[in-house]
Parts: structure tokens; sequence; C-alpha cells
């Protein structure tokens, strides 16, 4: 091979490695931008307001459960127990 030959291959080869790179770094930068924006509060419909909503429910029926466990408790104290008949 002559030397024309050598740096024909070898600026072949880096435009490849470059175009790839550049495919790589498109394809990284969209998944990013698309991740980024799930993450970011909008109008209800991102994986972050979908969390918030969910912890806010949650937190809810942790306090109704508080209240029914307290009304369960309360009613258990105050009942007497009674005595079985079994003969």
């Amino acid at each position: 091979m002559s030397t024309s030959d050598w740096a024909a291959f070898i600026l072949t080869l880096g435009s490849i490695v470059i175009l790839v790179a550049g495919g790589v770094r498109f394809l990284v930068k969209s998944y990013f931008r698309d991740m980024r924006d799930e993450l970011k509060p909008n109008s209800g419909k991102s994986l972050k307001d979908q969390v918030t909503r969910l912890e806010s429910r949650t937190e809810k029926i942790e306090e109704k459960i508080d209240v029914l466990n307290s009304i369960v408790l309360e009613h258990l104290v105050a009942k007497p127990k009674k005595k079985s008949k079994i003969s």
C-alpha cells in the first residue's frame, strides 16, 4: 500500500468512528432529555406527578388506618370481657 492509500484508509476509518460516536451521543442526549422531562412536574402526566399523587394518597390511607386502629383499641379497652358459661 502506498502512502496515499494509508491516508485514505485512516481518513475513512476516522470518519466512521466520528459518525458512530456522533450517533451514540445523539441517542444518549435524547434518552437523558426524555428522562429529565419525566422527572419534572407538568400537568399531571409526568412520573414525578404520579409519584406525588401516590404519596399523598398513601399518607391519607395511613391516617385513616391510624384512626380506625384507635377506634378499635378504644372499643376493646372499654368493653368488659364476658365469662363464658360453658359447662
